[in-house]
């Protein structure tokens, strides 16, 4: 039944609801952006201008001044301790107009080493609903960063599952956790830290506090006028590290506290205040630095390098892990940098605390493999420490672990003779002592527990004794230590698969540099060790303090039956230059235990490719989350590796009997005739040409499944998901979706295939399985005779919103969501959500349909539930070109990707045979992808920024080759420039304003003119009925 407008009511009342359809597209950027620019839009950034050496502030300031004549720049004074020693950078603001040609002469100095914004990090007390940089969807000011490594209390759950308040009972057994390192056994022989110059990164401390006998000095880095701690933070590390109070006694009372408030009372700092701060430890000749930060942002250069340089200058730095556990691939820096002490938590009961960050880093991925981290793990739930003023409180989490070790330190220092220190005591000595003396623990894995807890006592023993040396961390692979060495341990070798990685760290205590003499080798125990082909990559220099060493293991053809194990070592020898008073370099040789597991190679149908290569992650791109209704992670920084995020489903896989692969290079440089399914799981990237014909064979002439989890992609939504940083003074935006869908629909257009925009979020029931679609996509093109399972879902999308109005009341459409068809002599599968798969934020799992799909994909089996005649399509499913999703023009996707703008090749990640080709049975010359409007760019400038925005409109080729347009002239305005100016911000809303107005003032004269014919109707009607 059609209800016809027949009062102004309703006319009102539509015209109302036309009106706030077209502002809802627009007013969640207006919400955002207007508490961020204000009345007047800042002209300025600030940047950092770093410098090939060191020298006084004013000589730098005049050498600029000279060579600079150009207006819109202004030097910064930083009025710190700092100035009274020579520095290696600049701080100068920009102007943004002119900031690419400024830069660019900046950076044409002969002293200028590199320019780069001024970020500022921004830490949040950790809660039981605490959050990071993002809340409610919003930026936060300050730089993106994790929530802070500390809670209050019981802020952070139990991962032993003990309801116990450990608090209470460690008082009650009068114990401290100094006493549970042995610590009083090194106090009752005189060593309580003295002489040891402990800096603390923090919020400050105040003066005079009664639990601290020797606050050598305190120093303000911030904007803020106080040298006092007012948060309590910096007071709770300085008491774990050097307090006094018998209530909660710190590990080194006699150390020498230097207080570097970095942090200001809202919690912000800027990198400029770190560097200055870190210039002024290596001038004041620090022994030990704490900091108990981090952030998932390792390509901050300039923060990075200053770290690296503080090891250099022979600092032990200790660093909090984070608090991002349970989840894998959320490490923080700068803990995961090498030469740093990184310091995970555990419990009372000797388990990983669930706050405690998991590994592996991420930096390697997905071009290569993760390094093992945390290196140790120490006590960091319910520890006691001073409060702001006086008393004690407990507290719980990594940055409480990090000052637990750091006292430790403190503590070792001080045993030492004076005469051996310099011999002996470095950073690369002193991570020696405390990985090889930890104690392992019986259940986590080296990911998750790095070498073990700490132990003071045995590592005092490998230092007395300790002559300068390299070593390995980890020292062995064994593939018959279980759980230890997941995820190896769940897979062994065989021939054909692709190379295994497993990457340690260089740890050289004979001197800040190093080198490898030789390349390593491999020494194998028997005759069945030489069916194993390894090769390396690593260090060419071992700077400061440590390297990397990447084995590359792979089973040569004829071990292709073998089973058993094998055992050898690979050997190393390092050599660093003499040291003061030596004639000759130092040299050591250390070596790498394995012992692995061997298999025949299993049949086709058991194996699985992992599509690495195509995974792009922050940083350094904005990439959004693939779940939308996370708020407060909206970020995809885990690494979307099968041994991150994706753990659990790996396990799973293993425990299934699959055996699965990574691929970390195109298609191109895999054989398809080995494997049974190709898996292809939230991707963001593009694809070369040659990936995209090389596919089409396999899966048509060579007989391999496909199964394709796919994400949102909207670019509405993905325009208001932009964000205003109000530290670099610059717009971030998506760089794509929770996965790239133009890209996937290029892929999949040999074989008839396209996905949507819709935004799909709800549940559905798929025999007797329920299961979670989290801000998934919808499947719009599918050949007849495939098999397609619709649902009914509400689109949240942009354009979905509009709808869902408008039918408000009406049932919810089916979307398509999963299709399976035979196609030539292979099998593919799609299905447009792939959060239930990545543990990150899962609601449930859909383990049960992966399974499924590989039984049809991989074994041919015909599931009668998914391949019901209900839902074959006896027709295709299509819609028109122009209404598939388009690519946005507006971002300059070379800068994130490892396809546009690059060369195809094989990488070290892909068999040995076609490392540094184009790839199997490819004669043809690789040639790098192009996307229209899209130039090679400098990876290392503008990271995370809006570029320069193209013309509005592009044409490319889509998915079923044809040539279209980008959009419509309407959306031109949507992919303009980025907003800049609040005059800007205002054309994202004035011109729906004013249709929306327009739009009220046509429907109020049609109803005008409505109640004039129903006036003359009615006369009308009234004059016949008189004359008669």
């Amino acid at each position: 039944m059609i209800r016809r407008l027949t009062s102004p009511a309703d006319v009102f009342l539509l015209s109302a609801v036309l009106a706030s359809i077209v502002l809802h597209q627009f007013i969640p950027s207006i919400v955002l952006n207007s508490s961020i620019v204000g009345d007047e839009e800042p002209k300025f950034r600030n940047h950092i201008i770093r410098f090939f050496q060191y020298k006084e502030a004013e000589d730098l300031r005049g050498y600029l001044e000279r060579n600079i004549k150009s207006r819109g720049w202004k030097w910064i004074e930083r009025h710190n301790p700092a100035m009274k020693f020579p520095t290696d950078f600049a701080v100068v603001a920009i102007e943004d107009c002119i900031r690419e040609t400024l830069v660019g002469k900046f950076e044409e100095l002969e002293l200028v080493k590199d320019v780069s914004l001024d970020l500022s990090y921004k830490r949040v007390v950790l809660g039981e609903n605490s959050v990071g940089a993002f809340a409610d969807g919003k930026k936060r000011p300050g730089k993106i960063f994790t929530a802070m490594s500390f809670g209050e209390d019981d802020a952070v759950g139990n991962s032993s599952g003990v309801q116990i308040d450990l608090r209470r009972k460690l008082m009650m057994q009068r114990s401290q956790v100094t006493s549970l390192f042995g610590a009083d056994a090194l106090w009752s022989k005189g060593y309580t830290g003295a002489k040891v110059k402990m800096a603390i990164f923090d919020t400050g401390i105040r003066e005079n506090h009664p639990h601290f006998r020797n606050i050598k000095e305190r120093t303000n880095w911030t904007n803020e006028d106080t040298l006092n701690d007012n948060l309590g933070h910096g007071t709770f590390v300085a008491g774990v590290i050097a307090g006094q109070d018998a209530e909660c006694l710190g590990f080194a009372p006699d150390a020498e506290i230097y207080a570097f408030r970095v942090f200001t009372d809202a919690q912000a700092s800027y990198t400029s205040w770190f560097l200055d701060a870190f210039n002024y430890a290596i001038s004041t000749k620090m022994d030990v630095l704490n900091l108990s930060i981090g952030g998932p942002d390792y390509l901050d250069l300039p923060f990075v390098e200053k770290v690296r340089e503080i090891t250099a200058n022979n600092i032990i730095m200790v660093s909090a892990i984070g608090n991002d556990g349970p989840l894998y691939g959320t490490l923080n820096n700068p803990a995961d940098q090498g030469d740093i002490i990184g310091v995970g938590g555990i419990d009372y009961n000797e388990h990983i605390a669930s706050f405690s960050s998991r590994g592996m880093s991420t930096w390697e991925i997905p071009h290569g493999y993760g390094r093992v981290k945390p290196d140790i793990v120490a006590y960091g739930r319910e520890i006691m420490g001073s409060k702001i003023s006086t008393g004690c409180k407990s507290l719980s989490g990594t940055s409480v672990a990090s000052p637990v070790v750091a006292g430790i330190v403190c503590l070792l220092v001080s045993v030492l003779p004076e005469n051996s220190k310099k011999e002996v005591l470095n950073p690369g000595s002193m991570k020696q002592a405390l990985v090889e003396g930890a104690s392992k623990l019986s259940g986590p894995n080296m990911y998750e527990q790095g070498a073990g807890k700490v132990d003071l006592l045995k590592s005092l023993e490998i230092l007395k004794s300790y002559e300068p040396r390299a070593s390995i961390f980890p020292g062995s692979l064994d593939y018959t230590d279980c759980p230890y060495s997941w995820p190896f341990c769940r897979q062994p070798l065989y021939a054909g698969a692709m190379p295994v990685i497993f990457n340690v760290t260089i740890l050289n205590g004979m001197g800040v540099e190093g080198y490898l003499e030789n390349p390593p080798t491999w020494n194998p125990s028997g005759e069945e060790g030489n069916i194993l082909s390894i090769r390396f990559t690593y260090s060419d220099v071992i700077w400061p303090w440590t390297g990397y060493l990447a084995l590359h293991m792979q089973i040569k053809e004829e071990g292709a039956q073998l089973s058993g194990d094998i055992e050898g070592n690979v050997t190393i020898t390092v050599y660093s230059p003499p040291a003061l008073g030596e004639k000759n370099p130092r040299r050591s040789t250390c070596a790498l235990l394995l012992r692995l597991k061997v298999v025949p190679t299993p049949e086709r149908s058991m194996r699985i490719l992992w599509d690495q290569f195509h995974n792009i992650k922050y940083p350094p791109g904005y990439i959004p989350r693939d779940s939308l209704d996370v708020r407060n992670d909206i970020l995809d920084w885990h690494g979307d590796h099968l041994h991150t995020n994706f753990h659990i489903m790996f396990n799973m896989l293993r425990d299934a009997g699959y055996f699965v692969e990574t691929l970390g290079s195109p298609f191109t440089c895999f054989d398809a005739n080995q494997y049974g399914t190709l898996l292809l799981v939230d991707l963001e990237d593009e694809y070369f040409e040659e990936e995209i014909q090389k596919l089409k064979q396999d899966v048509i002439n060579n007989g391999l499944g496909i199964a394709v989890f796919a994400d949102w992609y909207n670019v509405n939504s993905m325009i208001n998901m932009k964000f205003f940083d109000d530290n670099t003074r610059s717009w971030w935006t998506p760089v794509t979706g929770g996965a790239n869908v133009p890209a996937l629909n290029d892929l999949l257009a040999p074989f008839g295939i396209s996905f949507g925009d819709k935004i799909l979020n709800g549940d559905f029931v798929i025999n007797g399985e329920q299961s979670r679609y989290a801000s998934g996509t919808d499947i719009v093109r599918f050949p007849e005779g495939g098999f397609l399972h619709r649902f009914p879902f509400l689109d949240s999308s942009e354009s979905g919103a509009t709808q869902n109005l408008l039918m408000s009341g009406m049932s919810k459409a089916d979307s398509p969501i999963l299709g399976l068809l035979e196609i030539g002599g292979g099998r593919i599968a799609v299905y447009g959500d792939s959060n239930c798969l990545d543990s990150s934020h899962m609601v449930s799992n859909c383990y049960w349909l992966l399974k499924k799909i590989l039984d049809f994909t991989s074994k041919k089996r015909i599931d009668p539930v998914l391949f019901s005649d209900t839902a074959k399509q006896d027709k295709p499913l299509n819609i028109d070109s122009r209404q598939l999703p388009s690519r946005r023009p507006d971002v300059n996707f070379s800068s994130y990707s490892a396809v546009v703008g690059k060369e195809l090749m094989c990488g070290t990640d892909s068999r040995f045979e076609v490392w540094g080709t184009k790839g199997y049975s490819l004669h043809i010359r690789g040639r790098q992808r192009i996307l229209p409007g899209y130039p090679a760019f400098d990876f290392e400038r503008g990271m995370n920024l809006t570029l320069p925005t193209p013309p509005n409109k592009f044409e490319f080729s889509g998915a079923n080759g044809e040539t279209h347009s980008s959009g419509s002239k309407f959306l031109g305005y949507l992919y303009g420039e980025e907003l800049d100016t609040p005059e800007l911000v205002a054309s994202h809303w004035i011109i729906p304003v004013v249709v929306a107005a327009f739009g009220l003032v046509l429907l109020w004269s049609l109803w005008k003119v409505r109640q004039k014919r129903r006036r003359r109707r009615k006369g009308s009607g009234s004059g016949r009925s008189l004359a008669v």
